[in-house]
This record gives C-alpha cells, structure tokens and sequence, in this order.
C-alpha cells in the first residue's frame, strides 16, 4: 500500500512538472510575460538586460569616442541612466527590467566578469618597466599616494559626522575614503594613453610606471581595510593581513615558478598557450579567488595576483589577454557598471550640503593629485609642461574606485547617498583628463621615450637634435646609407631580406644602419600597452627579428629591430613616425599583387613573370590599403618592391642583374633615377635608363625646356652642388622635389638633372664613385605615342630585368589611362583594378600586368601625392 502510494505520488509529481514545462515552452504565444523573474528560468530576463546594457553603452562610447573620451566613461554613464537616477523613474521598468530579486543574479555574473578584469590587469602590470623606471615612478607613485590619502582621511570626519555616523566604526570609513582618493585607474590610463597615442612618450611611460606602483600601493591598502572591517577584533584582522601576505609570497614564488615550467612543458611560450595551458590558468585564478575571499579579503585580490604571476616570457601574457579581453570588455564589464549605476541615485544629491561636499570631493582630490604629481615629476627632471601632464593623467578614477566603492558599499561602510557622491567625482574626474592632456601636451611637444626608459634630455635639447639641419654630406655619405624596413606580414620576410641587400650602399661606411620594423596587428588598443613588457622577448624569439639580426651581422652593418603591436588603422601614422624618428632616408616596403595567391606563386625562384592583376583577394586588398595610407603619410621616401624574392638575390637562376628605368619625369622619377645610381655601385650590376616621352602634335623638344650649358671656360668659377655633388650652374637653381612646384619648374628640374647626368664626362670634380656608377648606366632618349607599350617591348628584351618606376609620373593621369586599359584587357584582366592602380600607379600597373620585368621596385619621393 505505501508502494502505490509513493508511485502515485511520483506521477502527479511528474504531471506537474510536464504540464509546467508545456506551458513554458508556449512562451509569448501563450501569454507569458517575457520579462516576468522567476528564478528557475531567469535566462529570458537575462538576455533582455544584457542586450540593453551592451547597446547603451555602445551608443554612448560611439558619441563620446567623437571627443576622444575612454570606453569606461560611456559605460559608466550607460549604468547611472538605467538606475533609479534617470530610466528606473519610469513606471514599473526597474520591477520589468531589473527586480529586486534578480540582482543577486546580475550581482553573481558581474563579479565573475570583474575577476576576469583584474586577473587582465594583472597580466598588464610589468615589473620590469617599473623596475627601468624604479627611481622617478617610485617617488611620483610614493608623494601622490601619501598626500591623497591624507587629504581623503581629513574630509572623511565632516563626511563621517553628517552622512555616517555609528554604528560604522570612523577608522573603517576614513581607510575606505583615503584609499578611494589615492587610487589611479591603471586599465583607463592605458587606454586614454593608447587613444592619444602617449604609450611611447616620456610623459606616457613615467604616467604608466607611477600608475602601477600607485595601484600596488592601494590594493594593499585597501587588503588591509577589508581586513579590519571583516575582523571582529583586531588580532583577528592581523591574522587576516599575514595569511594574505603569505599568500602573496606563495604566489610570487612557488607557483610562479611552477607556471613557468608547466608553460615551457606544453610548449606554450613557442606556440601560444594550449588549452590545458589555459584550462590550468582558469583553475590557478578562481582557486586564489576562492581562498582570498574565504580569509576575509575580497575575490578580486586573488584574481589580481593571479594574473601578476603568469609568466611574461615569450609573450604568454599578450596572448592570454587577447583570448579574454573582448568578452570582458564587451559584456562583463558593462554589467558590473550597470550594478553600480543601480546603486547610484543622483537624486538623493538634493541639497546644498551634499553638493557643498561633493565639490570639496572633486577639487580636493584634483589638487591633491594634479599638484603631488606636478611638483615631483618636475623635481625629477621634467619640465612644467611634461609635469602637469602627468598630473593631469593621473588623476583618472574609473572601474578601480568603483570596485573600491562597491566593496564599501556591499559591506555597509557607505551609504547610498555617500556612494552616489564619490561616483559622480569619479566620473567627473575621469572625463576631464582627455581634455587636459590635450591642453597642456599638444603633439609638437611630445618626446618619445627609447625602449620604455624616460630620456634625460630635456624638451629644449631633444627639439634642438631634431630641428638641426643635417651636417654636410661628405664623401662616405653619398648614398642613402638609413633604412627602415616593414614587415607587417611573415612571408614579407625573405623578399625584404634581398631587397635590403640590394638597396645597401656600397662600398658601406659607418653610417649605414638598417632599422627592422616588425608590425603585429591588434585589433584592440588595450594590448598595445602590453608591447614594453613583452618586446623584449619577442624582438629575441621573433624569427623576422632574428634573421634580421644575422643579415646584420654577415654584411657587417648595424641593425636595429623594434617590434609595434598597433590596430590596422594605426599602421601607416607608426612607421611614418618611426622612420622620422629614426632618421630614415628610405622606407623599404613589399607589396604582392592581389591575386598573386592565385596559380604560381610570384616569389618562386622558377618564376620570371608577374601575374595579372585582379582583386579577388580581401587580405592583399587591405595590405594595398595600408600601403596607399603609408605613401599618403609618410614624410620619408619611400621604395616598394614588388615581388622581392629571390630574383633580387643575384643567386637564384633568374636572378635580375640588369635595370630598366623608363625615366617619364616628376620628383617621384628622379628619386628613381638616384636610387637607380646607388644599385649601379653594386659589382655586376648595370643598367639601361630612357627618357620617355609621349610624341603628339607638339614636339618634344618644346616638351623639355632647354638650359643654357656651361662655356669651358667658366669651368673654374663657384658653382653649387646638385645632385650627389654634380656642380650645376649658379644661374639655375635647383628645384625642390615637391609637388607644389608648377609643371614648368619640375620639366626644368627633369631636364637640368638629365642633363648632368648624361653629360657627366665633361665634370671633373666628380666623386669617383659617382663615376663608376655612371659608367654601368645607359642613357638614351625615346617617343612614342604609346609610352607604356614601348617601355613593355623594350623590358621584355632584357629578361631577366629589375624594372624601376616612380609611382607618379609628368603626364597627366588622363593620357595613360586609356592606354593602361588596353594593357589590362591584353593581359586577360577585364576588369579595372583601381585598387591597384591608386596603390602603385599607371606606370607600375601597366608593367606587372604585362609581366614584362623579374621584379618592380616602385620609388615615391617624400611628401608627395598621387597623380
């Protein structure tokens, strides 16, 4: 009888449950409501939020990204409106959207996403720039921490007696109140120091080391209130502060060490961190989660402490952050903001009291900050403009104080009004950092710091190093001896190896320097700051890097390598600035065409012809993108080879030992002409150059203006020096390569320079090298009505052949359009690709289309455009 009684139970029992589940899966169709909480299906509600939080908050970031403004502002604001202060005045949608007993929910999953935000702090923090930096950030962090909290601890006893009061212990509240002035938001200083590009400054690297060792100092003052206040005596609250201090010492140590040799055993420094590598790092950061909370300090220490001991070698960290980051940061960190903007009323702030106090709150701690980090960094060697900057910058709050503010509020140090206060001076705060950056650092003034250490020149010395005029040009300094070389992509590797061997001047003197730019692409700006910490490594296990190092050493020439970690849009502007900074001449680049992945591959030591060009390829059209924006910034001159592989090395069996320069006039061409001149001082190599031009109703000869040559006997008088030293006449001046000139003064300058050059036996004073390498040039005339198809018949006679171009060219864009076309479509492409065309030119175009050369090199003189 108790059998079937249990039996019947169970049935009615599962009838229940089935007719619950029915009617649940009817949903809206069956009159659900979709925003009705219960907590044994809360996924609905919870997809509902989420999707509002994230929109909002993009919304918000799109509008105030336009005033250069960092995420954390919009998202901050984003929560503040869906909270009681603006959105949840509305009837029944704080009841709809966020009832009282779902918060415990949202509460659970924003604190799991702010673990995963600290423990990505922690992967930032970088003992070894502090280290670099140990004597300036440390005083800087030391004076700023100190004077802030005193200043937080003396108004905390007007805000203890009008807004606290028992039964919340004074000294509780004045650690919580020190501590919330003190702190630098570490994570939204890198990003304002990413978004103002500061990362490579002095200002950006003294700002980021006091930054850290400011939070390192705040975290441990903050352990040390939680402590108290969880303490139900003070011995109690001594014990809790050892076991984390043992803690931290096991941590930095034992467990330190472990990862690292667990990291080198599944080959995760080489190859990335592998999913057991990552699944161990997840267990490792909620295992020190778990144990600071359940001694009585907060979870988010032990996340913290667990990112700052995973290993930096070989990049480990920079590869962590960006498998984590962009969930954080897109849903995450959102929501924890959304939970602080539930707990912030500003209408609680409706008196003239609470807005007296929360004035004090914003200028106190502004001065505190702004004047601490003023004085010292000024005492520490920079000047006042250098020194107000880094006051400025570190006086941003963000997610770091309303973590420390939601940790006092969960444990009912603050109050709600309290709460609201400290986060609208954090808001405040945070906002006007960007805009005084931008007043008391303007870009002409910046200096950028070398390999993440602060420079100990000053403003003035620097701006003097770059301003001078470069000394004269003696006789080991002909040729273009500085190079910066780009490699943005790994296959770029040995094609630009022999390019650069081939540009290199010879014989080299002591100035030759060849600087090995390596790019690698982050998406988010947020890693970019992670590049001092992890260059280093990478520079020594990079294999680009290190082939680059052993080129250096085999031709006896100093080589540089840095290595930029930069989003796409960020490319063209870093090595326009790197090349100036470096004091590059040329800026060596290899660009593939698009459909160069398609069929033979063009790099093949067996292939001697370029294929035709069409646009089917996504990845080369956004390399070609990047290449138009480099040529349309760059301030240094700039060679583009064209399928640099082993047809330039002089070794393969079609190898190019012989140039073809046709030589159709502008700056872009004579840069050619004297980058053609420097390849001729190379043993074996000679070459052809002919002076195109298009032949039409009017003559050629009215096409070149003539100049009057020197009589023999003026050949003795003060003449100026031209090109490479060639004396020209004193009653020509020569024209600067620019594209302001009018198209009278570049046809004179063509011509003047033609001039010289064929000419050259009748100069005396001429270099001897200069004259070796005028002896293996070829120089002849030629018209065609058709300059493109003659150029390609002649090319094609010479192969193999290195064909040298400039980019532009003296003939408008319109009389070799027409012509380019014909060229396209007997090549097989039907369509015109002007992705290509506005990327190497007409002239380019026409000649890889044909594959009528081994190899093109395409020359564009500095700050000069397009056709």
């Amino acid at each position: 009888m108790e059998l079937r009684s249990c039996g019947w139970y169970y049935k009615c029992r599962l009838v229940k449950i089935w007719k619950r589940e029915i009617t649940g899966q009817g949903g809206l169709l069956s009159g659900v409501d979709p925003t009705a909480f219960t907590t044994a299906d809360s996924l609905r509600l919870c997809i509902i939020r989420i999707c509002m939080i994230v929109l909002i908050g993009r919304l918000l970031s799109l509008a105030l990204g336009k005033i250069r403004q960092p995420k954390v502002i919009a998202e901050i604001l984003g929560g503040i409106l869906l909270g009681p202060t603006a959105m949840g005045r509305i009837p029944g949608f704080t009841e709809h959207i966020f009832p009282a007993q779902s918060l415990s929910y949202l509460s659970l999953v924003a604190n799991i996403g702010i673990c995963l935000f600290l423990f990505i702090v922690g992967l930032e923090v970088d003992a070894s720039i502090i280290t670099r930096n140990a004597r300036s950030s440390l005083f800087i962090a030391l004076s700023t921490t100190a004077l802030s909290f005193g200043l937080g601890a003396a108004i905390s006893v007007p805000l203890y007696d009008k807004f606290i009061g028992p039964p919340v212990e004074f000294v509780h509240f004045m650690l919580f109140t020190g501590v919330s002035f003190s702190i630098t938001s570490f994570p939204v200083l890198c990003r304002i120091l990413t978004a103002l590009k500061l990362l490579d400054t002095t200002v950006g690297v003294v700002a980021l080391t006091a930054s850290m060792c400011n939070d390192v100092f705040c975290w441990s003052l903050l352990a040390l209130a939680v402590a108290l206040v969880n303490g139900t005596s003070g011995l109690t609250a001594l014990w809790i502060l050892l076991a984390f201090v043992a803690f931290t010492a096991f941590l930095m140590w034992p467990v330190r060490i472990a990862l690292l040799q667990f990291a080198r055993f599944t080959e995760s420094l080489e190859n990335g961190p592998t999913i057991f590598f990552m699944m161990v790092i997840l267990i490792v950061l909620w295992a020190c989660a778990f144990f600071t909370d359940i001694v009585g300090i907060s979870a988010f220490f032990g996340a913290f402490l667990a990112g700052v001991i995973v290993p930096r070698e070989g990049a480990l960290a920079v590869s962590l952050t960006r498998k984590l980051e962009d969930v954080v940061t897109i849903v995450f960190l959102p929501l924890y903001f959304t939970l602080s903007g539930l707990n912030t009323d500003l209408g609680l702030l409706n008196t003239g009291a609470t807005w007296g106090f929360i004035i004090a709150i914003m200028c106190l701690d502004f001065a505190g900050k702004f004047s601490t980090c003023t004085i010292t960094s000024r005492i520490s060697g920079m000047n006042w403009r250098e020194s107000s900057t880094v006051g400025s910058l570190m006086c941003c709050k963000g997610p770091v104080e309303l973590i420390i503010l939601n940790i006092g509020l969960s444990t009912g140090i603050l109050t709600q009004r309290v709460f609201s206060m400290f986060v609208l001076e954090a808001l405040v705060l945070t906002f006007i950092t960007t805009p005084l950056v931008f007043v008391f650092y303007r870009p002409e003034h910046r200096v950028h710091a070398l390999a993440g250490e602060v420079p100990r020149w000053s403003i003035r010395d620097r701006d003097e190093d770059i301003d001078d005029p470069p000394p004269p040009m003696t006789e080991d300094q002909l040729w273009r001896s500085r190079f910066t070389v780009v490699i943005d992509k790994y296959d770029h590797m040995s094609g630009m190896l022999a390019a650069t061997q081939l540009a290199l001047p010879t014989p080299r003197g002591t100035e030759t320097c060849v600087n090995a730019l390596r790019l690698i692409e982050m998406p988010d700006c947020n890693p970019e700051i992670r590049k001092s910490s992890a260059v280093r490594t990478l520079i020594r296990a990079d294999p680009v890097m290190g082939a680059f190092r052993t080129f250096g050493e085999l031709n006896n020439i100093r080589v540089s390598r840095s290595i930029s970690f930069i989003p796409y849009e960020d490319m063209s502007k870093t090595v326009s600035d790197h090349a100036t900074q470096h004091g590059s001449k040329l800026i060596l680049l290899q660009w593939l065409p698009p459909s160069s992945i398609h069929g033979e591959d063009p790099c093949s030591p067996h292939s001697t012809k370029i294929e035709p060009i069409g646009t089917g390829n996504p990845a080369a059209m956004i390399h070609s993108q990047f290449v138009r924006e480099l040529l349309a910034e760059s301030n240094t001159d700039v060679a583009l080879f064209i399928d640099p592989g082993t047809s330039l090395s002089g070794t393969g069996p079609g190898s190019a030992r012989h140039i073809f320069f046709p030589f159709f006039g502008g700056p872009d061409d004579r840069l050619a002409l004297e980058f053609v001149m420097q390849l001729c001082t190379h043993p074996g190599i000679s070459a052809t150059v002919i002076r195109m031009s298009k032949s039409g109703a009017a003559r050629v000869a009215a096409q070149w203006p003539s100049i009057v040559r020197p009589e023999p006997e003026d050949s003795d008088e003060k003449r100026e020096t031209g090109y490479h030293g060639i004396p020209i006449q004193s009653t020509v001046a020569m024209p600067s390569i620019s594209y302001g000139q009018t198209h009278f003064e570049s046809e004179t300058a063509d011509t003047i320079l033609w001039e010289q050059y064929v000419n050259s036996h009748s100069s005396f004073d001429m270099h001897p090298s200069i004259r070796a390498a005028l002896s293996c040039i070829t120089f002849s005339e030629h018209s065609s009505s058709m300059p493109l198809h003659s150029v390609i018949q002649q090319a094609s006679m010479r192969k193999p052949v290195l064909l040298v171009v400039g980019r532009s060219h003296r003939f408008g864009s319109d009389d070799l359009t027409q012509e380019l076309e014909n060229i396209l479509k007997e090549g097989g492409s039907v369509e015109r690709d002007d992705d290509t065309r506005s990327t190497i030119g007409n002239a380019a175009t026409a000649f890889v289309a044909s594959g009528c050369a081994t190899a093109v090199v395409v020359l564009q003189a500095a700050n000069v455009s397009t056709d």
